[in-house]
């Protein structure tokens, strides 16, 4: 799939999506990355060292923010660069889970090079997780 750069604009926003995230999430992702740290499954640990509860794998976080724009594009080789800040931790409720909500714009293009940087608002219980959240992308 090719996107036609002439079409682009910046602050178009090209993709969306919202993931959640439950405790069984958390520990596939434990499972397939080998990060069996406590805090992402036990709310005791998590909280006597400080946090307010089990946080979701900033990993993950970073994983699932990048989906849609793998899906816009249609090929996650077409990936040549990502890059975030982890703001906020992803806190997942032993019930409710929790939600990431993500919004991917065009920030800037090269139609020469044939690339795109699109940004990504990356959100969980009305609070940014992400900053500075940019995805560099091939449109060749």
């Amino acid at each position: 799939m090719s996107i036609d750069i002439t079409t682009l604009e910046v602050g178009q926003i090209v993709a969306s999506g919202e993931f959640p995230i439950s405790r069984g999430s958390l520990v596939r992702y434990a499972g397939a990355s080998g990060d069996f740290n406590d805090i992402h499954y036990r709310d005791d640990i998590a909280i006597s060292v400080g946090l307010p509860g089990v946080l979701a794998h900033g990993m993950l976080t970073m994983g699932v923010a990048v989906q849609p724009v793998i899906d816009w594009i249609g090929d996650p080789g077409k990936v040549l660069d990502y890059g975030v800040r982890f703001t906020r931790p992803v806190l997942v409720d032993a019930t409710e889970g929790a939600l990431v909500t993500v919004s991917a714009k065009i920030g800037a293009f090269d139609a020469e090079k044939q690339t795109a940087r699109v940004d990504l608002t990356v959100t969980a219980a009305d609070t940014t997780v992400l900053g500075k959240a940019q995805v560099v992308v091939s449109l060749a």
